[in-house]
């Protein structure tokens, strides 16, 4: 491809795959902000990682300067940033603030387009700043009027509509707290997330489409009420047809009912202290009854603040697209690109429906400036040979994001080959324990190959060896070693915080550990082996299950890989499962070049002693593929909750096999 400092692919591995151009570092965000920086505290850092080694060392300053230059909505900031910042956690920031999460996301109230909606089935919606601001105020007027008051719980059964939107803005303008799940969970799955934080009122949609098919969701919802008694009363959105019967569904009325009797008006927006809780996220659920993990208000807001402007260069006006559903987290970080004053692109139903290439489509036909994955997308495109960048129009994209797994190298070959040659990719890196990134994009510094680009402004993170002491160039856990703002206000029904400890600072006190198998970068940049407690360990030595995936997917019969380590004889054993193109037979020929590949490119003590063909791999409701849960079923023991998996049925392919009794 034709060569410039304005973003080309570079040949050379030992460059970096893209850098921005002048123009593009003098008008960026983070460009702005370091020269804020310089002229409220007198210092200069000369690139992203002196301002990420100030960030930490003055914290204080750092999160006081992000208030600033993004403009937080407050009824009063306070003088004292940092209370007790030694603790961690028992750190309080922000302590004598006042202010209110959705009036940050509703600042705008123009006829600028805030929100571009697309279903699976091509239906469209649009709706402008004045239009979502009136929306909320008289969702808002009705929740007031039945009795919806601060703290209260308000859940959403949804999928990823405008609605939803609506209804998490109205719900926090309140004060009450927003959870939500998306309408493919079972009833198990609701109960035992909703049935911890016992809703007052619920959302739900009378069904969603995905891959060409409708799916209910009324059946489902009266027996979810059924055992949910907390639930004063269930608000449905008309969604795949225009008049659904809300027959046998308790205390249920149609949305536009529920909001009839209100006009648009003021919002009232309650100002309330900085860590009162605007969110309950759930883990995933798949090792037993998904943690309750409250976020407050203001941690989100200025994280999500710092994330959108200064990592991913997000100005007023862009058009920000992840592709998501309302049980990710990824949803929660897409919504608050309105306090940048961004468009929201919305689009629900299956990414590979009618065609692999429609969700370029949706980022053609909406002029996208930053679109947003999973790292096992952009594997798929690439496997299905997909070239948007010959197919489609995306003069407007600058930014791609990719999270849910590690993104490999290839992939980032991929995208600057196929998708688009000037490109800031930020593979990013996080979870729904911060509802953040500890890593994430730098849009002013190059991309290299295979690595996350920097470690997140204000964010401590280190790699750490089993002893606790620093592992920089060398693999270990991720682990954050001070404070930030985003760190949970704790788990719900967790009082003496004992859960919420043991999550996360029983290894390392003092110490926020990740749960990622990490290496630090001579680049300073971050690459993600693959998840602690998944990490194989044959012979005693630690394995990042990633560094098999890369090589393993590199054939063109492997469409996908999960690998496991398997107790055997005193020690542990590696073992594979590759789904396989659909006129493909693992045989031993296939079954040796899988293991040379292993071997040439990683080491021997990568390679696999058993290798097994199977037809799905068992994953997620936000996709990602459950490990542990393969490793219970080999070893005999029983998964705790099947609700929490997409498709529990592909764990049946891995029971009772003889290949693994010898």
């Amino acid at each position: 491809m034709p060569g410039s400092f304005g973003g080309s692919l570079c040949r050379n591995v030992e460059a970096p795959l893209w850098r921005p151009s002048k123009s593009r570092i003098a008008e960026a965000n983070l460009t702005a902000f370091m020269a804020a920086v310089r002229e409220e505290w007198g210092v200069a850092p000369a690139d992203y990682a002196a301002l990420h080694e100030w960030s930490v060392r003055e914290k204080e300053r750092f999160w006081q300067s992000i208030w600033s230059f993004c403009e937080v909505r407050a009824e009063t900031r306070g003088e004292v940033i940092l209370e007790d910042g030694h603790r961690m956690p028992g750190a309080r920031w922000f302590p004598e603030a006042r202010l209110n999460f959705a009036e940050n996301l509703l600042r705008r109230r123009d006829e600028g387009e805030a929100v571009a909606f697309c279903g699976e089935d091509g239906a469209t919606r649009r709706l402008s700043h004045a239009q979502l601001y009136a929306a909320v105020s008289r969702l808002e007027q009705a929740f007031r009027a039945r009795g919806v008051r601060e703290g209260d719980r308000i859940a959403g059964y949804l999928p990823n509509l405008p609605e939803t939107l609506i209804g998490m803005l109205a719900a926090t303008s309140i004060g009450a707290i927003w959870s939500s799940c998306s309408p493919d969970f079972g009833v198990r799955g609701v109960l035992d997330r909703f049935g911890q934080i016992e809703p007052k009122l619920l959302l739900c949609a009378d069904g969603y489409r995905y891959n060409g098919k409708r799916h209910d969701c009324l059946e489902k919802l009266s027996v979810v009420l059924t055992d949910l008694p907390s639930v004063d009363h269930s608000v449905v959105i008309p969604f795949t047809s225009e008049a659904p019967a809300l027959t046998g569904i308790p205390n249920a009325t149609l949305w536009e009912e529920f909001v009839s009797e209100f006009e648009p008006t003021e919002i009232a927006f309650r100002r309330l202290p900085f860590d009162h809780p605007v969110y309950i996220m759930y883990s995933s659920g798949t090792t037993g009854a998904p943690k309750c993990i409250v976020h407050g208000a203001g941690g989100t807001l200025l994280q999500h603040l710092k994330e959108h402007r200064l990592q991913c260069d997000v100005k007023p006006d862009d058009r920000v697209f992840y592709f998501t559903t309302c049980g990710w987290m990824m949803w929660n970080w897409l919504v608050s690109a309105l306090a940048s004053e961004a468009t929201l692109l919305l689009y629900d139903g299956s990414p590979t429906h009618p065609d692999p290439g429609v969700l370029f489509d949706f980022a053609e036909q909406e002029r996208c400036t930053l679109f947003g994955t999973s790292a096992k997308f952009i594997d798929s495109v690439s496997k299905q040979g997909l070239e948007p960048i010959r197919s489609h129009d995306l003069g407007s994209l600058r930014t791609l994001t990719s999270t849910g797994s590690p993104l490999v190298p290839e992939s980032f070959d991929y995208v600057y080959q196929n998708i688009k040659a000037d490109l800031c990719l930020s593979s990013i890196a996080g979870g729904s324990d911060i509802i953040s990134c500890f890593m994430g994009g730098n849009p002013i510094g190059p991309v290299w190959r295979g690595e996350i680009q920097a470690r997140g402004l204000g964010m401590q993170v280190e790699v750490f060896d089993d002893e606790g002491r620093s592992a920089r160039g060398e693999k270990g856990e991720l682990v954050c070693t001070g404070t930030f703002p985003s760190m949970p206000v704790g788990f719900w029904n967790d009082p003496e915080g004992v859960k919420y400890h043991a999550a996360y600072f029983e290894r390392f006190p003092g110490v926020w550990c990740h749960g990622d198998f990490v290496e630090l970068t001579e680049n300073d940049g971050i690459i993600i082996y693959g998840r602690s407690d998944a990490v194989l360990n044959p012979g005693g030595v630690r394995i990042g299950t990633s560094e098999i995936y890369r090589q393993v997917e590199q054939l063109d019969e492997v469409m996908e890989g999960l690998v496991i380590g398997q107790s055997w004889e005193g020690d542990v054993r590696v073992v594979l499962f590759v789904v396989l193109r659909p006129d493909v037979v693992l045989d031993d020929e296939l079954a040796g070049r899988i293991r040379r590949q292993i071997r040439q490119n990683a080491t021997p003590r990568h390679v696999p002693t058993r290798i097994l063909q199977v037809s799905d791999i068992p994953r997620t409701k936000s996709g990602k593929i459950v490990e542990l849960a393969v490793r219970d079923v080999v070893h005999g023991r029983a998964v705790k909750n099947l609700d929490a998996l997409a498709n529990p049925e592909a764990l049946s392919q891995f029971e009772n096999r003889p290949e693994l009794r010898t």
